[in-house]
C-alpha cells in the first residue's frame, strides 16, 4: 500500500531507534521529575509536533537542502545548537527549594510545549536521518512516494510518542517513588543541563554525512 514495503520491519526499527537516549528524552525526562508527568507529555507533544515539520519538509523536498548545502546545514546546525546550550544553562541555574513556600514556580505547559518543539525541529540531525531512513522503506516505483513518505512518518512520530509518553509517566512516578528531595531534584536538572550543554556542542561540531 502507497509503494511501502517491509512495515513490520520498519516499525520495529523505529522503535528501536525511539529509545535511544538523546536530547529530546532528557528534556522529557527534566520536565517530568521537576513538574510531574503532565510536563514531560507537554514536551513530548511539542517533540511529536516538531518531528511532524521534519516529515513534511522532507516529503516536499526542503530536508534534502540541508543534505546538500553545507551553508543550509551549517545556518540550522548553529541555530540549534545554540537553543539546546541555552536550554541546558537553564537547567544548570536551577536551584533547589529551600521549603515548599519557596519553590520556583513550574513553567507553563505551553512553554515547555514550545522547548520540545524548538529542541526538536531546530536538529538538522533529525532532518538528515529522515532522509536517510524512511526512503529505505518506499519502493522506487511507488506512484505517491510523498504520500508515502508522510504515512511512515505519521507512524514513526506515533511510535515515538507513546515511547516519550511512557518516559514521562515513569519518570515522574520514579521521582514520586523515590520522594526524592527538592535538592535531589535540583541536582538531577543540572546534570541534565550539563548533558544538554554537551549535545549542544557536539551538535554545533557536527558535519552532513
Amino acid at each position: 500500500m502507497f509503494g511501502i514495503h517491509d512495515l513490520t520491519l520498519f516499525i520495529v526499527s523505529g522503535l528501536l531507534l525511539n529509545v535511544m537516549p538523546g536530547p529530546d528524552s532528557l528534556l522529557i525526562m527534566a520536565r517530568s521529575a521537576t513538574q510531574g508527568w503532565r510536563a514531560g507529555s507537554a514536551a513530548a507533544l511539542g517533540i511529536g509536533a516538531g518531528t511532524m515539520v521534519h516529515v513534511l519538509a522532507a516529503a516536499i523536498g526542503l530536508s534534502a537542502l540541508l543534505a546538500t548545502s553545507a551553508a543550509a546545514f551549517t545556518a540550522v546546525k548553529w541555530i540549534g545548537a545554540a537553543y539546546i546550550v541555552y536550554v541546558g544553562i537553564a537547567l544548570l541555574r536551577s536551584k533547589p527549594a529551600r521549603a515548599a513556600a519557596a519553590a520556583p514556580a513550574p513553567l507553563p505547559y505551553r512553554k515547555i510545549f514550545f522547548q520540545g518543539f524548538l529542541t526538536n525541529v531546530l536538529n538538522p540531525k533529525v532532518a538528515i536521518f529522515f532522509l536517510a531512513f524512511v526512503p529505505q522503506f518506499i519502493a522506487a516505483d511507488a506512484p505517491n512516494k510523498a504520500l508515502a513518505f508522510i504515512v511512515l512518518g505519521c507512524i514513526f512520530n506515533v511510535n515515538g510518542m507513546l515511547w516519550c509518553h511512557a518516559l514521562a509517566l515513569f519518570t515522574a512516578f520514579a521521582s514520586t517513588r523515590l520522594q526524592l528531595k527538592p535538592r535531589v531534584t535540583a541536582w538531577l536538572g543540572r546534570a541534565a543541563g550539563g548533558l544538554f550543554i554537551a549535545l549542544g556542542l557536539k551538535l554545533a561540531l557536527s558535519k552532513p554525512n
